[in-house]
C-alpha cells in the first residue's frame, strides 16, 4: 500500500512521463462547478497538468447556474427530451451565463492561483460553426416521426482548432463556452460533453475526460466498471444498465475514439482532485472508454 509522498509520486512519474506534450480536453460540470473547495482543486489541477507540460483544454457547462438566472428572471426553463429549449430571450440567458460571468469566473480562478487561462466562445476565432438541431421522436412505427423544433439548440458543424493551437503554444489554457454561430450568425445554445468530444477530435488529444456528478460507468449492482469498450457499452445499453443521462455520455466518447483519441474518461468531479487522481494513479477513480 502506498502511503508516503514519495511513493505517490513515483507512481504518477510514468504517467506524467506518457502525457506530457499531449491535448487534454477536460469538460467540466456539475458540482465540481458550485462548490467552493472543488473549484479550487479543480483549477489546481489544471495548472499543475500545465506545468509538467501537459495542454490541458477546457470545454465548460453550466445547466444550473443558468437555471439560477432563469428562475431569477421569472422565465420558466423547458426541456425537450433532456435538452433545454432555447428560445430568443433564454438564448440570450445562456449566452450572458456560459460566456460571461461563469466563464470568466473559470478564467480568473485559475489565474489566481498562478495559470494563465483564456476564455472563449465559439464565436471567438470562427471556433465553433453549428447548425439548428431538429429533434425527431418516434413513438408508433406505423406513424410518420414527430418533429420537435427546441429552438436555438445546435449541432456541431465543424470545429476551426487554430486558435487554440495559438493560444496552448504560447503557453495559455482555453477555457471554451459551448456557444456556435450559424451561417447567418445565429448563436446556438450546444452541449458541452459533445462539444468537447468534438474539440478533442480536432486536436487530436490524447484523451477526453468528462467530469460528472457520478463515479462513472455502473453496472447492474451499480458497482463501478474501471473499462468499457463499444461492445460492452453497446450490450450495457441494450440491457438497461446503462441509461439515462449516462448514454449520451458513453456515446460521445466512442464517436470521439473514432477520430483517433486514445481514450476516455468519465469521473466524478466531487471527488477532491479527480483529475489528477484518474490520470495519474494506477487505480484512476472513475470509468475509461477504450476502442479493444
Amino acid at each position: 500500500m502506498k502511503n508516503t509522498v514519495a511513493d505517490i509520486l513515483i507512481e504518477a512519474l510514468p504517467y506524467i512521463r506518457n502525457f506530457s506534450g499531449k491535448t487534454l480536453v477536460i469538460k467540466y460540470g456539475g458540482h465540481a462547478m458550485v462548490d467552493e473547495d472543488l473549484k479550487r482543486d479543480f483549477a489546481n489541477d489544471i495548472i499543475l497538468l500545465k506545468y509538467i507540460g501537459v495542454n490541458p483544454v477546457i470545454v465548460h457547462g453550466g445547466g444550473p447556474q443558468i437555471n439560477k438566472v432563469l428562475d431569477a428572471m421569472g422565465i420558466t426553463s423547458k426541456f425537450i427530451r433532456g435538452m433545454r429549449y432555447t428560445d430568443d430571450e433564454t438564448m440570450d440567458v445562456v449566452e450572458m451565463v456560459l460566456g460571461g460571468k461563469l466563464n470568466k469566473d473559470i478564467v480568473a480562478r485559475i489565474n489566481r492561483q498562478g495559470g494563465k487561462a483564456v476564455g472563449l466562445t465559439g464565436k471567438d476565432g470562427m471556433l465553433i460553426t453549428a447548425v439548428k438541431m431538429t429533434i425527431y421522436h418516434q413513438d408508433d412505427e406505423n406513424k410518420p416521426p414527430e418533429i420537435i423544433d427546441p429552438g436555438m439548440v445546435g449541432d456541431v458543424e465543424n470545429i476551426n482548432p487554430d486558435i487554440i493551437h495559438t493560444l496552448t503554444s504560447q503557453g495559455f489554457i482555453p477555457v471554451i463556452a459551448p456557444i456556435g454561430f450559424g451561417k447567418n450568425g445565429e448563436t446556438y445554445n450546444i452541449n458541452a460533453d459533445v462539444v468537447a468530444s468534438k474539440v478533442a477530435s480536432a486536436l487530436n488529444a490524447e484523451r477526453l475526460i468528462l467530469v460528472t456528478d457520478v463515479d462513472g460507468v455502473l453496472d447492474k449492482n451499480q458497482k463501478l466498471v474501471p473499462s468499457l469498450n463499444a461492445a460492452i457499452i453497446n450490450d450495457m445499453i441494450l440491457t438497461g444498465d446503462i441509461k439515462g443521462g449516462m448514454i449520451p455520455k458513453v456515446e460521445c466518447a466512442l464517436d470521439t475514439l473514432k477520430t483517433g483519441v486514445k481514450k476516455a474518461h468519465i469521473i466524478n468531479g466531487k471527488v477532491p482532485h479527480a483529475v489528477l487522481l484518474e490520470l495519474f494513479t494506477d487505480l484512476g477513480i472513475g470509468t475509461q472508454v477504450f476502442t479493444e
